[in-house]
């Protein structure tokens, strides 16, 4: 898995892009914060031909955001993560990102 952060200089943005090997399954979004952990409103990542998933969010930096992978209706985390979460809803930990 991958996160990759671009800035922007022109707007308090930063295009956050999400990485996920993910060969065997049909469907992966990510969810959180951000999006309300709505999994209608997730941001469905789009099938590489190599079989990872990809996509990216704009999101306003100077925050952070937590989130998870939500992969054919299994939620995971990502390793790279810059931190983590522990959510009492959940009895999980959710990944962590700082902008």
């Amino acid at each position: 898995m991958a996160i990759t952060k671009q800035y922007l200089k022109s707007k308090p943005v930063c295009k956050v892009t999400f990485t996920v090997p993910a060969e065997e399954a049909k469907k992966v979004a990510v969810v959180g914060t951000f999006n309300e952990w709505n999994a209608k409103k997730a941001v469905q990542l789009k099938k590489l031909k190599n079989g990872s998933f990809k996509g990216t969010v704009d999101l306003e930096k100077d925050n952070s955001y937590e989130f998870r992978y939500l992969v054919d209706g299994t939620y995971i985390n990502d390793e790279q993560a810059d931190a983590y979460a522990w959510n009492d809803y959940a009895a999980a930990e959710n990944g962590v990102l700082n902008l």
